[in-house]
């Protein structure tokens, strides 16, 4: 069976922007069957639209199963994989816009020159035998907590349990910018944090949109066939 990726555009975003398309020629050359949905709504996204689009066109993940998310797209998957615990990507008795959202218990700390800023970051304890288990993820600007973006509100006070996200995924990877206008770093690590994730650390490359100069993303796509080599 052939290693299945999804790639999940941001808000307002586009599967045929940025990056994606030459990380999608890049992964299917070296054989992998590439998905990269346009999001519903992405100019105002709704956080249970996304879930519950994404559960539909996912179907059944396996070990054979990876993801790809920009800025949005990974509170999304991370929402996402928390979910697969259950029936609903829900928290029970959640709403999105009334809750706050899930705080984590790590130190908001992260000083340059930090463990957290190299390759190599210790991943989380192997997870319990059984349950849903993916090949991994790849998170590019991905944050964790508010950001000064209130159109997407919805989506970060959404309850979420990074502990369950990880039993379904115990190799991931953050790659973030140190000149990101939207996500400050701090953001970006405190995920990193909350999901165990690997960080990469690049310079100079904004918000990693077309706009900044970002059309290729080799970090990513060497992240994620390391992961893929290392799970055959």
């Amino acid at each position: 069976m052939s290693k299945r990726v999804f790639l999940i555009h941001g808000w307002d975003g586009r599967p045929d922007n940025h990056w994606f398309p030459y990380l999608s020629l890049e992964l299917k050359a070296n054989g992998f069957e590439v998905n990269a949905p346009q999001m519903p709504n992405a100019a105002e996204p709704k956080v249970k639209e996304w879930l519950s689009f994404l559960k539909d066109y996912v179907g059944k993940p396996d070990k054979d199963t990876y993801f790809v998310g920009h800025s949005l797209g990974c509170i999304t998957i991370a929402r996402y994989l928390a979910g697969l615990s259950s029936d609903s990507p829900f928290p029970k008795g959640s709403t999105a816009s009334s809750q706050e959202g899930f705080k984590s218990s790590v130190s908001q700390k992260s000083p340059q020159g930090s463990p957290l800023y190299k390759r190599g970051n210790t991943r989380p304890p192997s997870f319990k035998k059984g349950g849903i288990r993916i090949g991994g993820c790849v998170f590019v600007s991905g944050f964790s907590g508010r950001i000064s973006v209130p159109e997407i509100k919805e989506f970060y006070e959404l309850p979420f349990d990074p502990e369950k996200a990880k039993k379904h995924c115990d190799k991931s990877v953050m790659i973030f910018s140190d000149n990101d206008p939207y996500v400050p770093m701090e953001k970006s690590l405190e995920m990193a944090r909350e999901l165990g994730a690997k960080t990469i650390l690049e310079r100079g490359k904004g918000h990693f949109a077309a706009r900044d100069g970002v059309t290729a993303l080799p970090s990513a796509l060497s992240a994620l066939l390391k992961m893929a080599t290392n799970s055959s």
